[in-house]
């Protein structure tokens, strides 16, 4: 299942005088030994994980200091990178991140690439505990042929793009054709095709709101584009939908687009839904009106006029890519027919033996995230891409722990890793209460920007990050934007003269 979205919650950020619900406040700071003055955490990921697992010791250690490592040069990981940019309100959680880095038992250390720069073992050594929150940086091949066809990419490296991360700033999706496919049926595939078929006069009706903050450069590129058909597939039907019913919502309300559905995929669903729990049953039923009613009134006036569209095409799954005739890049992509085995969310797809081509000339792969092994001595199980852990401990690594995707894998929205953060960082706790973590003092930092400053690499505090910040929100104003992102790392090192 692909990845949701980030979306903000009014609860998100606990006021700091305020516990969390019944069942998940660890011991109070009180009940701390004296032995325990101050212990060192490092936490590797800036990300929603690594912030909410800092958030959590600092508050309920009132000793602690927490050290996060960031292999970015800047913090907030898929908050940054990974929210849509018409969707500004998700970003305010940056504001209660900010808190927590702002605190004096906090450090930011952006442009250290644990693995490299330092190994997992030396920051255990100079820790008394270590989280790793690094979360999934890699996409799930399709492992088709034709996948590497120019045209072809993963809507990871679509969205980085026009967020700005600089590993895909050069991108250059060509857009000149009319017919685009996104395979998955996430909240992420949703994103991606509003993007494309967002009207370029309703971008710059959010410019003038100054409510993007999507880069000049795709902002450019999406201008120019002739994508007028966007086919979001998934391999099974409209029961097994990842999206939720929010970015369903803005899909069916985008301005100058209409959806397509086809009622036949829906056939039978009406006496399944009394069976559903409340989202699905509301999201089906939202799903099965547009499919079966016809639209009335000014609805029916908007979608007659409507230049763009776009459609759910179900149980269908992606066989092969397949290049136009010089084969210089992709012209369409082979799907075959599938039907589903068992019942509800947890049914599977499996192949009828039929297939259809269906034209595009852009294919943009949204089937899943997945974590990377960060470092030898670290257990990394490749077929779930996680973690082995228990309650956030990692197996037979004593002190060591883990928290938000890497932890459980690429599933769910912040409110779920907000709390399986939590719980990491309360089991971290009751270990430290209990005396399973080493004791004596630990260096911390010191020890680990000695080294790094040995093997020639400089980290990126926080204040640093401050600076970059008021670049590029100054860049924005002129744009008449809430920032204008720095994309080259060579430029931010130089704007803070290094």
């Amino acid at each position: 299942m692909a990845p949701r979205c980030w979306r903000w919650w009014p609860w998100l950020a606990w006021p700091r005088t305020r516990p969390p619900p019944a069942g998940s406040t660890p011991s109070s700071r009180q009940q701390f030994s004296t032995q325990e003055q101050t212990p060192q955490i490092c936490v590797v990921g800036s990300g929603p994980a690594g912030f909410y697992t800092a958030q959590h010791l600092l508050k309920h250690h009132a000793q602690a200091h927490v050290d996060i490592y960031e292999k970015q040069l800047v913090p907030f990981g898929l908050v940054r990178f990974g929210v849509a940019p018409d969707h500004p309100e998700v970003k305010n959680v940056i504001h209660t991140f900010t808190q927590t880095a702002l605190s004096e038992r906090c450090a930011f250390l952006g442009n250290v690439v644990v693995g490299r720069d330092v190994t997992v073992p030396e920051l255990r050594e100079a820790y008394h505990a270590v989280v790793l929150s690094y979360g999934a940086k890699d996409h799930r091949a399709l492992e088709i042929p034709g996948e590497a066809l120019p045209g072809v990419f993963s809507a990871r490296a679509f969205v980085g793009w026009y967020n700005g991360l600089p590993e895909n700033r050069e991108l250059a999706p060509d857009l000149s054709c009319d017919t685009a496919v996104i395979l998955g049926q996430g909240n992420v595939a949703l994103d991606v095709a509003r993007i494309l078929l967002t009207p370029p006069e309703h971008v710059k009706v959010l410019l003038l709101c100054q409510k993007t903050d999507i880069t000049e450069a795709s902002l450019g590129t999406l201008r120019q584009s002739r994508v007028k058909t966007v086919w979001i597939v998934g391999r099974r039907g409209p029961l097994q939908v990842a999206f939720t019913i929010k970015e369903l919502r803005e899909m069916i309300q985008l301005p100058g687009t209409r959806p397509i559905l086809d009622p036949a995929d829906f056939l039978g669903l009406q006496d399944r839904m009394k069976e559903m729990p409340r989202p699905r049953k509301r999201l089906t039923e939202l799903l099965l009106r547009t499919a079966t009613e016809k639209p009335e009134g000014e609805e029916a006036a908007r979608r007659a006029v409507a230049a763009r569209a776009w459609g759910l095409r179900f149980f269908r799954s992606p066989q092969q890519v397949l290049p136009s005739p010089d084969r210089q890049r992709v012209a369409g992509i082979r799907l075959a027919v599938t039907r589903l085995e068992g019942v509800g969310e947890t049914a599977w797809a499996v192949p009828t033996g039929d297939t259809e081509d269906l034209p595009c000339g852009l294919v943009l792969s949204s089937v899943g995230y997945k974590s990377r092994p960060i470092d030898p001595s670290v257990p990394f199980d490749p077929k779930l891409g996680v973690i082995p852990n228990t309650e956030g401990r990692v197996v037979d690594v004593p002190g060591l722990y883990c928290s938000g995707w890497v932890k459980r894998g690429p599933t769910g929205v912040i409110a779920t890793t907000m709390t399986d953060s939590f719980f990491t960082s309360q089991t971290l706790l009751q270990d430290l209460k209990a005396g399973l973590l080493p004791s004596g003092p630990r260096p911390g930092s010191a020890a680990i920007k000695a080294l790094l400053s040995r093997r020639g690499v400089q980290p990126i505090s926080f204040s640093d990050w401050e600076k970059l910040d008021a670049k590029e929100v100054s860049r924005g104003q002129g744009a008449g934007k809430p920032r204008e992102k720095l994309l080259d790392p060579q430029e931010m090192l130089r704007l803070l003269g290094r």
